[in-house]
């Protein structure tokens, strides 16, 4: 598969968390390293199939960063490290062992629409961005 970026994010495009971690990224992300890509996109699900992952589980934020592929708490962290400035900061929380990060992100993660509520169908993004979402 053919990556148009070197740093991808692929998200729940119906959950609000997922879509506000989205715009917070985006907010920060002055140089536009970063592309999306919500995981029900055709995009997404072909990563999904190519990396032998289940195409019907958006339960994890998904980080492509130079084709590895990053996620549930590593990703959200490698993110953060990436964003630069003081987000890199949060990196130190790597020190705290997967299984421990991945629990609570999984907790989370699987309590994401009852917390925070979720969308009908996937976000559309605004004029100014659209440039930066993967279909």
């Amino acid at each position: 598969m053919t990556l148009v970026s070197d740093k991808i994010i692929l998200f729940d495009g119906v959950c609000n968390l997922c879509n506000g971690s989205v715009q917070f990224v985006l907010m920060r992300d002055h140089q536009e390293q970063f592309k999306f890509a919500s995981l029900q996109s055709d995009f997404g699900q072909r990563v999904l199939k190519d990396h032998g992952l289940d195409q019907n589980d958006f339960n994890s934020f998904i980080y492509l960063r130079n084709g590895e592929l990053i996620q549930k708490s590593s990703a959200a962290l490698e993110i953060a490290k990436d964003l630069k400035n003081m987000w890199q900061l949060l990196y130190v929380f790597i020190l705290v062992p997967k299984p421990i990060r991945d629990f609570v992100y999984s907790f989370i993660a699987q309590n994401r629409y009852k917390l925070f509520g979720q969308k009908e169908s996937c976000m559309i993004p605004e004029k100014p961005v659209q440039h930066r979402f993967i279909q």
